[in-house]
């Protein structure tokens, strides 16, 4: 039996129950492949479940504000996936009148969407024969046929996707695409892979020579950068706030956050209240450390390192904002984690 039909015959007793897969509808197969990056499928699912109730259609989410597209997105990361989204859902109704491209050479040319996720709306909604490549095929072929080229370096791309365009001829390949993506994702793990009940290892490569926990082959290393973000949670005499908007590229743009200091490194309090009193020189009461231990977020190349300050102000600010009206405000998933927690006792 040939390797795609053992795939997708371990698939057909195998595979996840998903929303996306009951569909062909373009609209709501992109949605899902644009969360699922970097994403969790169960972490993904009530993101998608709120998209599609909120904007049954592509036209319904082109005319949403973005405000209310990134309040949606809170929590899930990588901020300009839901830009791209909005920007592409406009593109697709202005240019197209609501109908999403049915080619895999014109999703492409959509923002925000790449290769893959162009492959998979492309087989997925229309049966075009493209393959799709991504982290779980790379590990599944790399395994199966014994491919050694580094996977981190770009020319290798292309000779996964043409194996994998070869492979999808003679099937199905929204049924094939499918398939090698859950077998890679529940079968052929990263790490430790149960080889003893998978119905390809008579015939796969890196169990025959030993070399499964070694495949792919993936050497370039991702470097981080180490910073210190000091939040100044502001209150004035009537007990609000205020936020500002992240502008500039970067991350979390366009998000709210507190008034903030970066930092070289973690600030004693009696640096902040040096910093706090020169920003605020006549106005400044009471400084308080409300982080609640140490708060380390990881984003995929920065590792940042976060500390709450609560500062008392002997003002009343303009356009305070309440503590309910924060709610509105859409914000990165570690400030948010901090209002839930800090306000609502």
């Amino acid at each position: 039996m040939m390797f795609s039909e053992k795939l997708i015959n371990w698939y057909l007793q195998n595979k996840r129950d998903l929303p996306w897969r009951e569909t062909r509808d373009p609209y709501r197969i992109w949605l899902s492949e644009i969360i699922l990056q970097q994403t969790r499928v169960n972490q993904g699912m009530p993101y998608y479940e709120r998209f599609t109730e909120r904007f049954p259609t592509i036209g319904d989410l082109a005319k949403a504000e973005e405000s209310e597209v990134m309040k949606l997105w809170q929590g899930l990361g990588y901020y300009s996936r839901a830009r791209n989204l909005h920007a592409t859902a406009k593109t697709v109704t202005q240019t197209h009148k609501e109908i999403f491209p049915q080619s895999y050479d014109e999703i492409i040319k959509l923002k925000g969407i790449g290769q893959y996720t162009a492959a998979a709306i492309a087989s997925f909604a229309f049966e075009e024969k493209v393959g799709v490549v991504d982290g779980n095929v790379f590990r599944v072929l790399s395994r199966y046929f014994g491919i050694y080229d580094d996977i981190s370096v770009p020319a290798t791309r292309k000779i996964f996707q043409e194996l994998a365009n070869d492979l999808v001829q003679n099937v199905s390949p929204s049924l094939f695409n499918q398939a090698i993506m859950d077998f890679g994702a529940l079968q052929c793990v990263p790490k430790n892979p149960d080889c003893s009940i998978c119905n390809l290892s008579d015939s796969c490569h890196a169990f025959r020579t030993g070399t499964v926990n070694e495949l792919p082959v993936k050497t370039k290393k991702i470097k981080v950068t180490d910073r210190f973000f000091n939040y100044l949670v502001l209150e004035d005499l009537n007990g609000n706030t205020i936020v500002e908007q992240r502008i500039g590229k970067g991350i979390w743009q366009n998000l709210y956050q507190f008034p903030l200091i970066e930092t070289e490194e973690y600030l004693s309090m009696d640096e902040i209240i040096l910093l706090v009193s020169q920003k605020f020189p006549s106005l400044f009461s009471e400084i308080t450390d409300v982080t609640k231990g140490e708060i380390v977020h990881k984003l995929s190349h920065q590792r940042l390192y976060i500390k709450f300050w609560k500062v008392k102000l002997n003002t009343v600010f303009e356009r305070g904002i309440t503590q309910g009206q924060l709610k509105e405000y859409a914000f990165p998933i570690v400030i948010w984690n901090f209002i839930t927690s800090h306000y609502e006792k």
